[in-house]
């Protein structure tokens, strides 16, 4: 069972307010009758209509993607391999990557056609934390791990948000983890080019509470198991 309005939201009829707004104006018919109550419980087979169309009754699916270099993180490209060219015998209708990775940045990435769980994860209102494993060109000196973290100049009115910054274990100054809430062009990059350094290898580990399964090879994808969705209260 699912509510009408998530169901609706699902199927990309609107944003949470304006389908509860079609709702109440009764504008939407389940199983043939009126409802408006946008908190109604329904079955994901029911036949729902918005004015008299159908709706379709399409399922969930949630995967989980290594992103490789070299490939772009979009439905569609003339001259580039996308995420969903990857995923061509995936089960699931109208998938799309949650937020994007840059051409040449790896690692994890949600695909989804789960339009309420990807505006929840990408909101800015949110703040939902994104982790990325940052190799550089030069070693990280203490001082500019400090500016990363209390926020830093990339060119735009506001200094980028505080974030978390540490040396990976092992491997010195010339690696950190970051973490950061926001999602502006080329943040990392530019984060790290404000403290006079350099990326050359960049890789997504975590977003949000889905955390990239590390024996899952570049390129290659798998459902989200039960605890991952749990995780993400879906």
């Amino acid at each position: 069972m699912i509510r009408l309005d998530k169901f609706l939201c699902d199927r990309q009829e609107g944003s949470r307010s304006q389908v509860k707004e079609l709702i109440r104006k009764g504008r939407v018919c389940v199983n043939g009758l009126v409802e408006k109550k946008p908190e109604s419980k329904i079955d994901e087979n029911a036949q729902v209509t918005v004015d008299g169309r159908l709706i379709g009754g399409e399922s969930l699916v949630y995967y989980m993607l290594n992103k490789p270099a070299g490939v772009v993180s979009a439905t569609r490209d003339n001259f580039d391999k996308t995420v969903l060219d990857l995923l061509q015998d995936a089960p699931g209708k109208n998938l799309s990557p949650v937020g994007r990775l840059d051409k040449d940045t790896e690692g994890l990435m949600l695909i989804t056609n789960d339009g309420e769980l990807a505006h929840r994860l990408l909101s800015p209102k949110k703040h939902v934390e994104k982790t990325y494993y940052v190799k550089t060109k030069r070693p990280v000196e203490k001082e500019s791990l400090e500016k990363l973290k209390a926020g830093v100049d990339i060119g735009e009115e506001k200094l980028t948000l505080p974030a978390k910054a540490e040396y990976v274990p092992e491997e010195g100054e010339s690696a950190i983890y970051l973490t950061i809430t926001e999602g502006k062009f080329h943040q990392v990059k530019r984060m790290l080019q404000a403290v006079g350094n350099e990326v050359i290898y960049l890789k997504r580990i975590s977003m949000g509470e889905l955390k990239l399964d590390e024996t899952l090879e570049k390129g290659c994808y798998r459902p989200l198991t039960k605890e991952e969705r749990k995780a993400l209260g879906i």
